[in-house]
């Protein structure tokens, strides 16, 4: 068996692309998007009709509108493939805007539902900023489910469980590059591999915390770097990973057993925390990979946003 049947049997695996042509050699059960993954798909050849197709036929709405209707038709194709769910992005330009990220989302839903798609096969990604988690709140208690993205702190992920959002992403890649970039020449990879990887002890941190207060929300590490950052986090309530890790996973046969463990989880000795919005915002300000790396996200999927509207203008 290989190591993705493996971690299958531990954790439920997304695929992480807006190709949706590649997703079903590897049969994921949920997928993920975001601008980034979205304006590299429209790039190629297969998918360049698609775009034009979706701005010919809403040429006079918005462009913000007719950015909705192209991320709903990726995601439309995608769950023509995937058996489970498809996380679909808010504009990251609107991270600071709760009332308009709450337009967005809410559009977003009726148009997957114009299109037959119930919607809790879809999830509405947001940045876990306190704004966006306040967004997340309000969306869950109207029924329409949330994954909150850019997470690279506790904080962050303690205020998305007591705001109740369906799940969170925090990007175990990214907290990784940041703690290598700063220990500069001091960095052993070795010794900072696997287990003891910053990323994986991050999201190992906040899956134990979870799992000890029974708290809901399903964790899904995303953004990895190398096959041993997965490996690391299996038992993970879900794992979001690309195509080509998802095939270096299916080309090994190595042994790969459960590392998390909900169980084991329960009877840690953690103690509860609670933030309200001053309490959040010192909390994340002080920790300066999560607030770096969250403004950093913001900006380059912000910026992937722009590139993405200005094809969809030449159109």
């Amino acid at each position: 068996m290989n190591q993705l049947d493996q971690l299958k049997q531990h954790t439920t695996v997304v695929a992480d692309t807006g190709d949706f042509l590649q997703l079903a050699q590897f049969k994921p059960t949920d997928a993920t998007t975001n601008p980034s993954l979205i304006l590299k798909a429209v790039q190629k050849p297969e998918y360049a009709p698609l775009m034009a197709e979706v701005i010919n036929a809403h040429r006079h709405e918005s462009l913000d509108e007719q950015m909705d209707r192209l991320l709903v038709r990726f995601g439309c194709k995608i769950l023509e493939v995937v058996p489970g769910r498809v996380s679909t992005e808010v504009d990251a330009r609107l991270s600071f805007d709760t009332a308009t990220t709450l337009m967005r989302a809410r559009r977003v839903i009726a148009l997957y539902a114009d299109n037959g798609v119930e919607r809790n096969r879809v999830l509405i990604k947001i940045a876990a900023t306190w704004e966006g988690i306040q967004a997340a709140a309000e969306l869950e208690r109207e029924g329409i489910h949330t994954n909150l993205t850019l997470l690279f702190a506790k904080c962050q992920a303690i205020a998305c469980g007591d705001a109740g959002v369906k799940l969170i992403s925090p990007f175990v890649g990214r907290i990784y590059d940041w703690h290598k970039k700063a220990a500069g020449a001091a960095w052993n990879e070795q010794e900072r591999a696997g287990a003891n990887d910053p990323g994986v002890l991050s999201v190992a941190d906040i899956f134990n915390y979870y799992k000890r207060f029974g708290i809901a929300t399903e964790v899904m590490g995303a953004s990895f770097r190398n096959l041993g950052q997965i490996t690391a986090l299996a038992g993970c309530d879900l794992l979001t990973i690309a195509p080509d890790l998802l095939a270096g996973l299916a080309a090994s046969d190595a042994a790969l057993p459960k590392a998390l463990d909900s169980e084991a989880a329960s009877n840690m000795a953690l103690q509860r925390i609670h933030y309200n919005e001053a309490a959040f915002r010192f909390a994340l300000n002080a920790d300066a990979c999560a607030t770096e790396k969250l403004a950093e996200g913001i900006r380059a999927f912000a910026a992937d946003t722009e590139k993405l509207e200005a094809l969809m203008r030449a159109i």
